[in-house]
C-alpha cells in the first residue's frame, strides 16, 4: 500500500484502485468535501505526475478521457482547488509524492491497459440522490428525474412557470460552466428537440442561472455528474436509452469486484492467467 497523507487531503494506491479521500481542513474546497471519498479504478487512468515547487508541489492525476463523468460533465472547467484528482503537497512530503506516483506509472505500465478514451464510465461519480441549494433555485436528482425549484430570487418567468420536474430519459445532456464571481455560471438540461436552447440562462425554465455564492454554486457540478454518468455514454450509438437507476449499482458493483479481484491477485490467491481471464470477463460486463 502507498500512502500520502496531506492537509488537503489522502491518496492511498492499493495495486489496482487509488482511493482519494479529502481533507477536513477548512481550505478545501466545499465540492470536494460534498462529493466525498473517490475510488479510481487503475483501468481509469492514463497518467500520474508529480510537480515541484518551492513551497509546495502537485500530484496530478490524468483519467482516460470520457472515463470519469464528473470530468465529462464539468469540461476541464473545475478551479483547480475544487479538482479532486489534484492533491498539493508540503515540500518535505515530495519523496512521499514521487514514490506514489512511481507506483501508479509501475502498475500502469506492467497492467499495459489502453490510456486512450473509455468506451464507459469507469469512475461512477456522486451518489443518488444527490440534491443542491444554488442562487437561482434547489436542484435534485433521484436517478430518474431532475427536479428544480426556484427560488424568491429567480427571474420571475421561472417562477410563474413553477417547478420543473424533467425525466431522465427526455434529456439530451447536461451544461455546466461555473461562476467566476465576473461571469454568471449555468447549470442547463438540455431536452430532446428542445426550444429553450438558446434562452439565456436566466430566462430558460430548464436551467439554473449561478450568480450568487461560487463556493456554493460549485455543488451543482455534483448535479450535472450524477445525470451524465446515467445518460448514454459518448461512445454509444445514437438513441442508445439513458441508463437505468439499477443498472447503475450494478456498474458501481462491477467496480468494486474489479478491486477486489486486484487484491486476490496481490494475495496469490489468483494466478496472473487466471487474474488477466477473470478481469476480461469483468470488464466485458461494463459495457
Amino acid at each position: 500500500m502507498a500512502e500520502i497523507i496531506q492537509r488537503d487531503g489522502t491518496w492511498a494506491f492499493d495495486g489496482s484502485t487509488i482511493r482519494i479521500t479529502p481533507g477536513l481542513h477548512r481550505s478545501v474546497a466545499l465540492l470536494r468535501q460534498t462529493y466525498g471519498e473517490i475510488s479510481v479504478p487503475l483501468t481509469a487512468v492514463s497518467g500520474v505526475a508529480y510537480e515541484p515547487e518551492r513551497k509546495r508541489g502537485r500530484l496530478r492525476l490524468t483519467l482516460r478521457e470520457a472515463a470519469d463523468p464528473l470530468l465529462q460533465a464539468t469540461g476541464g472547467r473545475l478551479p483547480d482547488t475544487a479538482d479532486p484528482y489534484r492533491l498539493a503537497v508540503d515540500a518535505d512530503r515530495s519523496g512521499v509524492a514521487e514514490y506514489i506516483a512511481e507506483e501508479i506509472r509501475q502498475a500502469l505500465l506492467l497492467e499495459q491497459l489502453p490510456d486512450g478514451p473509455a468506451d464507459t464510465y469507469l469512475v461512477p461519480g456522486p451518489a443518488v440522490p444527490v440534491s443542491v441549494r444554488s442562487s437561482d433555485g434547489m436542484v435534485s436528482f433521484d436517478g430518474s428525474r431532475v427536479r428544480i425549484d426556484w427560488s424568491d430570487t429567480s427571474d420571475r418567468v421561472k417562477r410563474v412557470t413553477g417547478p420543473r420536474v424533467i425525466p431522465l430519459d427526455d434529456l439530451d445532456g447536461v451544461d455546466w460552466v461555473p461562476n467566476s464571481g465576473y461571469e454568471d455560471g449555468v447549470l442547463r438540461f438540455v431536452l430532446k428537440g428542445s426550444p429553450y436552447a438558446k434562452l439565456p440562462p436566466e430566462k430558460d425554465p430548464y436551467a439554473l442561472d449561478l450568480w450568487g455564492n461560487a463556493r456554493k454554486d460549485l455543488l451543482t457540478a455534483l448535479v450535472a455528474a450524477a445525470v451524465t454518468a446515467r445518460l448514454p455514454h459518448p461512445s454509444a450509438p445514437p438513441g442508445t436509452p439513458a441508463l437505468p437507476t439499477s443498472r447503475h449499482t450494478d456498474h458501481d458493483v462491477l467496480l468494486r469486484r474489479l478491486r477486489e479481484l486486484g487484491e486476490l491477485h496481490r494475495q496469490g490467491v489468483l494466478t496472473d492467467a487466471e487474474f488477466t481471464r477473470t478481469k476480461q470477463v469483468v470488464l466485458r460486463d461494463f459495457r
